[in-house]
């Protein structure tokens, strides 16, 4: 299928109530393309009176959602897995004409998306509870999970396939309707999404699709009109702070995967070979554009320079270019603001001494392009320290002593994960205990995981999502004290 096959494919409206319909007064925006800024198309732009329409057919489809059967639950996140690997060339090529990533890493989150429905159609028959006797005797406690009520959930642009399914998987499974948002960069991938859902056989008004422009005009009313009982957000820490103050006001359960600013420590006895692997994986994946990227290298003093020249070595061999394109290793940057981000903070470095080893600027050309950059010599007061990159940039940063590196790694509002690379087992377990991160990749670039907890502590979040337990933060725990003498 072609370009315009694949998106003309695609429906432009909102989902309310198991409709596809209009924005109220027909109010659109457009999608644009990153590698070259054309308009691929226009979708509906919602109100706040179509948030609250989605909201209310969410509440409406409740008891149908809850009724719904265990094993029901399963087959309804089976049926859309199999429907994502049939589709997937398609909706990998929707994804990089949206988002911009290389068709092969397209390819890889929409299986890595199917995954998460796999995982929770298994979790959805596995839900338990309690039963037990009372210390006095006379009483029996029965423990009992059930779906917390409707939710909105609010996606971002960099992953617009596997973050719509990691929360909507669970939602799904815990028998939750709920109301989801995504990214105006990125609407397409769920709106392709939804309708696989909706084909699986979900209730109507199981799952409500908004798009827009106005997300805290629409999302407000939604938050404080008390309708839903659960709030799941990925994005900005910024963000995710005001919307914890707005769901403070109804008590709303809340899931946060907010910033991040990961640590990538490379020890003097590190396998160097599989060092780089990982920091390329950890660096690069998606551009740089992930709040998983390593944002802060540091590598032993003894083995920087070997390091560092075999990191700009690989770097310097990407080639950059439209994702759709063959032989493409980094896709363009999501927007502009993007760039001048990466910019900003690449020449803030330059200036506070870092040295430039390969790349360091901008490509010319139609769109959002940065070049892979290798610095060194990167002050500890330099603005990237302490903002992510979320783009294709590697500061390196020496280190002495095991101390000083995790003082420097933990130094940091966010923690989400961090990235050790040792053969010392000792050294390992010490250090990964003493980084202050919700996950740690141990001589490993890749902590995402469908059976996996993710999640940060300090500034990057609340709750997990993925693994065993990432089903419970759609389900509350309901104690029933049963008299019997």
């Amino acid at each position: 299928m072609d370009e315009t096959a694949v998106i003309d494919a695609v429906p432009k409206q909102l989902f309310v109530g198991g409709s596809w319909t209009d924005a109220t007064g027909g109010a659109t925006f457009d999608v644009h393309d990153p590698a070259n800024g054309s308009v691929l198309c226009s979708v509906a732009d919602a109100t706040p009176e179509d948030g609250m329409a989605a909201m209310q057919a969410a509440v409406k489809s409740q008891p149908a959602m809850a009724a719904l059967t265990p094993r029901e639950r399963a087959d309804v996140l089976t049926k859309a897995f199999q429907l994502l690997h049939e589709r997937i060339d398609d909706l990998a090529l929707l994804m990089t004409l949206e988002m911009g990533k290389p068709l092969a890493e397209a390819r890889g989150e929409i299986s890595y998306a199917a995954e998460f429905f796999r995982h929770f159609a298994a979790e959805a028959v596995r839900i338990d509870g309690g039963y037990q006797t009372a210390p006095a005797g006379n009483q029996r406690f029965l423990i009992t999970k059930q779906p917390v009520g409707p939710c909105i959930l609010i996606t971002p642009w960099n992953f617009p396939m596997a973050m719509g399914t990691r929360k909507l998987g669970p939602a799904i499974a815990a028998g939750c309707a709920s109301v989801i948002k995504p990214a105006p960069q990125t609407p397409l991938s769920m709106l392709a999404l939804v309708d696989i859902l909706t084909e699986a056989g979900l209730p109507e008004g199981g799952v409500n699709v908004i798009t827009c422009t106005d997300a805290n005009g629409v999302i407000e009313p939604m938050i404080r009109s008390g309708l839903a009982r659960k709030l799941s957000f990925t994005g900005s820490t910024k963000v995710g702070k005001i919307l914890l103050e707005q769901c403070a006001e109804k008590v709303l359960r809340t899931s946060m995967e907010l910033g991040g600013n990961a640590p990538f420590i490379v020890f003097e006895d590190a396998d160097l070979d599989e060092a780089v692997a990982g920091l390329m994986v950890a660096k690069m994946r998606n551009m740089g554009e992930a709040c998983t990227a390593a944002n802060r290298i540091y590598v032993h003093e003894s083995i920087i320079d070997e390091f560092g020249r075999r990191i700009a070595d690989t770097m310097s061999g990407l080639t950059v270019g439209r994702g759709t394109q063959e032989g493409v290793n980094v896709g363009p940057l999501i927007d502009q603001a993007a760039v001048d981000k990466v910019t900003r903070l690449v020449d803030d470095a330059v200036s506070k001494g870092a040295s430039v080893i390969t790349g360091g600027s901008t490509i010319d050309g139609d769109g959002y392009f940065f070049s892979p950059t290798v610095l060194t010599g990167v002050a500890k007061d330099a603005a990237l320290n302490a903002e992510e990159i979320f783009g294709p940039v590697a500061p390196l940063t020496p280190f002495r002593e095991e101390d000083e590196v995790i003082t420097m790694a933990n130094s940091t509002r966010y923690g989400l994960v961090g990235y050790v690379f040792t053969n010392d087992l000792r050294r390992a377990i010490r250090v990964s205990e003493s980084l202050e991160f919700g996950m740690v990749g141990l001589n490993s670039g890749l902590v995402s995981n469908p059976y996996a907890p993710f999640g940060g502590v300090k500034e990057s979040g609340l709750g997990r999502e993925g693994g065993s337990i990432g089903i419970d933060e759609f389900l509350e725990t309901k104690y029933i004290g049963i008299t019997v003498s």
